[in-house]
């Protein structure tokens, strides 16, 4: 059954004051008015949000309005759905730049995982400085390095415990025996060479050069000289202080194996595998003698003063110049090595191509000097042997080896 229409006189709302929490919604008007017929159906009252009574809506109420302002509503809420979708893919977009877009956007693969790398002191910042390169390119790789020496990083390298052992030094029998009885198959590759400083406090004035025998009475083994005046006579009777790596660094058994020709040093001196160690000594102690690697003088040589070395053919002073025209005779090899089975990783392999495709454009930035042409095509060889998965010499081996 059909409601019935009934006419009746509704005053028309006007306006009021704010409405209050507790009062009705619509106040009654005040005054004479003129009062039009309008012809509503029954409702029943609506209860607004606070409680309320609201009156019921009128027919002559304009329903074009109401539609107007539904389709506006949706017209609106279609907008923010589709700006939404859109700061979605522009949130990813942003996202995938930094990791997996980044590395498609370069044609490469993105890559993630951690790279172990430990070893010498001397190539540490050459590592370091190729690492945060790479970090850019695959930000979702770590590469961890450390500096526990050369001949440190070998012992943790050949049992297990690393990826990648830098060296300042080829690697010694008794240490390819050591990879040898744990299976831990490696590729020598050369990445620059380095020149060593010989150092002083800039208070020691009473010689600027020192030969190769001289070196042997600072720092040989044989009744080692305690003064200056018992390195050479002509020197004055003032205090020597030796400060030098300890024996597991690399820059130890290069001075003491091929440039003094020993078999150990004196036992008696201030020893440190951490080259600032040996700096603050050194620049605190008139009378001081102590070496290390070349790049790292470069970068504290305000309160050092390097010697010339005489090795038979006169005193040269080292530089970048003199260490790649080989007329300074303290220059030797670096090295990376790397564990065969570790380059399967895609990560490490991934990490080590970029090393010697980018090494001779960052190595003098560090302080070292690129290889000359022969030795880098021995280390491409040996990385392209490597690629194939042979490896330069296979099981606990050096061949290949410069």
């Amino acid at each position: 059954m059909r409601t019935p229409v009934s006419c009746s006189i509704h005053p028309p709302p006007r306006p009021g004051p704010a409405h209050r929490r507790g009062s009705p919604s619509i106040r009654p008007s005040q005054g004479a008015v003129h009062l039009p017929h309008v012809c509503t159906q029954p409702a029943a009252p609506t209860v607004n949000r606070i409680g309320t009574t609201r009156a019921p809506i009128p027919l002559t109420q304009e329903r074009p309005l109401v539609r107007t302002k539904l389709r506006v509503t949706l017209g609106l809420f279609l907008v923010l759905a589709m700006l939404a979708v859109a700061c979605g893919n522009q949130a990813g977009s942003e996202d995938t730049g930094s990791g997996e877009g980044a590395a498609a956007e370069e044609g490469g693969e993105a890559l993630s995982g951690t790279v172990e790398v430990d070893g010498s002191s001397t190539v540490e910042p050459l590592t370091n400085a190729v690492g945060e390169e790479y970090a850019a390119e695959q930000p979702d790789v770590t590469v961890n390095v450390a500096a526990s020496g050369t001949g440190g990083g070998f012992e943790r390298f050949c049992a297990g415990e690393t990826d990648i052992s830098d060296a300042s030094r080829p690697i010694e029998d008794d240490e390819v025996e050591a990879c040898e009885s744990e299976g831990i198959a490696y590729t020598e590759l050369q990445v620059g060479v380095d020149a060593l400083a010989v150092v002083t406090n800039p208070e020691t004035d009473w010689t600027d050069c020192l030969t190769i025998d001289e070196m042997v009475k600072i720092f040989g083994p044989d009744d080692p000289a305690e003064t200056w005046s018992q390195v050479n006579p002509d020197y004055p009777d003032e205090p020597l202080e030796v400060f030098a790596p300890g024996t597991d660094s690399g820059t130890y058994d290069f001075m003491v194996e091929d440039v003094l020709d020993l078999e150990e040093s004196r036992q008696d001196y201030n020893a440190s595998e951490d080259d600032n160690v040996i700096v603050t000594g050194i620049e605190g102690t008139p009378g001081s003698w102590g070496f290390f690697g070349f790049a790292f003088f470069q970068n504290n040589q305000e309160g050092l003063k390097a010697f010339e070395v005489d090795g038979g053919e006169g005193c040269v002073a080292p530089s970048l110049e003199t260490a790649q025209d080989e007329s300074y005779p303290l220059i030797r090899p670096l090295f990376i090595y790397v564990k065969n089975e570790s380059y399967q990783r895609p990560e490490v392999a991934g990490f080590v191509d970029y090393y010697i495709e980018t090494v001779n454009d960052l190595i003098e930035s560090v302080g070292y000097i690129p290889m000359p042409e022969d030795r880098f095509a021995d280390t491409e060889s040996n990385l392209e042997s490597l690629q194939s998965g042979g490896g330069a010499g296979g099981e606990g081996s050096s061949e290949g080896s410069s």
